[in-house]
C-alpha cells in the first residue's frame, strides 16, 4: 500500500517540490536542474507513468484519494494530502483537477535516436510560450507526426503548461533538443530529410499544393509568432510553403498553423 500522509502545514519541507508552480522563472529554472517536473490531472499522471517517468510524490485533497489510489498503488509513491485550501497555498493557484504528481525527467534521447525510423517530424525553432508547445505536440502526436526536434531556445515541454495543454501527448510522441543549433540541423538532411520552412511570405509555395511521396522524409520547421524562423534556419530548409489566408487575415497562431501543415504532410 502506498504510504499516505496527511499535510496541515503548507510549510512542510516535504511538499518542496509543490511550491510556488506559479512562478514561472523559478520553475523554469529549478525543475530542469533538479530533473523534476510536475504532472497535473488524472490523465496527464497516469500517462506520465504509462511512458516511465518514475513518480517522487503525489500532491491531492482526499476527494480525489480514491480516483488516483490504483496509480498510487502502481508506483508505490508517497501522497501528500490536504484540504483544497492547503493546496492552493503551496502551489499558488486553486487546483481544480485535484491532483499533482512530481515526476522524474528521464534523459532526452539523442537526435539520431529521433530520427532514425522516423518519416514525418516536425522542427521547433523560438517557440518560447508554454501553451503553444503543449499545443503543437498535441496535434503533432494526433496527426501522425512520428518525432518533435526543439532548438535550445524553445519552452519547455515539461512544463506544467505544456504538459497540461498538450494532454500527455508529450509522453506520445518522440521528442528531444537538437543542439548545437543551427550547425546540428545538418544532421537532418545526413538522414534524408526534406526540410519544409512554414512561412507567411507570399513567395512560399501553397501548402495545397505540396505533393510528398509516402516514402519521403520531412522535416517541417516552424518559428516564433513575431519573428518566425531565423535566417540560419531558413538557409537549411529546402522549401518554403504558406497557408493560404483570407478575409485580410495575415497568419495563424503558430499551434493552429502546426496543426493544418501536419495535416497536409500526413497520409
Amino acid at each position: 500500500m502506498p504510504e499516505l500522509i496527511r499535510i496541515t502545514d503548507p510549510a512542510d519541507p516535504r511538499l518542496a517540490d509543490y511550491v510556488g508552480l506559479t512562478d514561472m522563472e523559478l520553475r523554469k529554472r529549478t525543475e530542469p536542474e533538479s530533473g523534476l517536473f510536475i504532472a497535473e490531472g488524472e490523465k496527464v499522471i497516469q500517462r506520465a507513468v504509462a511512458a516511465g517517468h518514475p513518480m517522487r510524490s503525489m500532491l491531492l485533497s482526499d476527494k480525489w484519494l480514491p480516483l488516483m489510489t490504483p496509480v498510487l498503488e502502481e508506483t508505490g509513491a508517497t501522497a501528500y494530502v490536504g484540504s483544497p485550501r492547503l493546496l492552493e497555498e503551496v502551489t499558488g493557484f486553486h487546483v481544480h483537477r485535484g491532483a499533482l504528481a512530481a515526476m522524474q525527467r528521464k534523459p532526452l534521447p539523442e537526435p539520431a535516436a529521433v530520427l532514425d525510423g522516423a518519416r514525418r517530424i516536425v522542427v521547433l525553432e523560438g517557440v518560447n510560450n508554454h501553451t503553444n508547445v503543449g499545443a503543437i505536440f498535441r496535434g503533432a502526436a494526433a496527426l501522425g507526426m512520428d518525432g518533435v526536434l526543439l532548438a535550445p531556445d524553445c519552452a519547455d515541454p515539461l512544463y506544467r503548461r505544456s504538459v497540461r495543454v498538450s494532454m500527455g501527448t508529450v509522453f506520445a510522441i518522440p521528442w528531444t533538443k537538437l543542439e548545437p543549433w543551427p550547425q546540428a540541423l545538418d544532421l537532418l538532411a545526413e538522414h534524408g530529410y526534406r526540410r519544409i520552412a512554414l512561412t507567411p511570405a507570399p513567395d512560399a509555395v501553397d501548402l495545397r499544393e505540396l505533393r510528398l511521396a509516402k516514402t519521403e522524409k520531412a522535416a517541417l520547421f516552424l518559428g516564433s509568432e513575431g519573428e518566425g524562423l531565423s535566417p540560419r534556419a531558413f538557409a537549411a530548409c529546402d522549401l518554403k510553403v504558406r497557408i493560404p489566408m483570407a478575409a485580410g487575415v495575415d497568419s495563424l497562431n503558430v499551434a493552429a498553423a502546426a496543426a493544418v501543415a501536419c495535416y497536409a504532410l500526413a497520409d
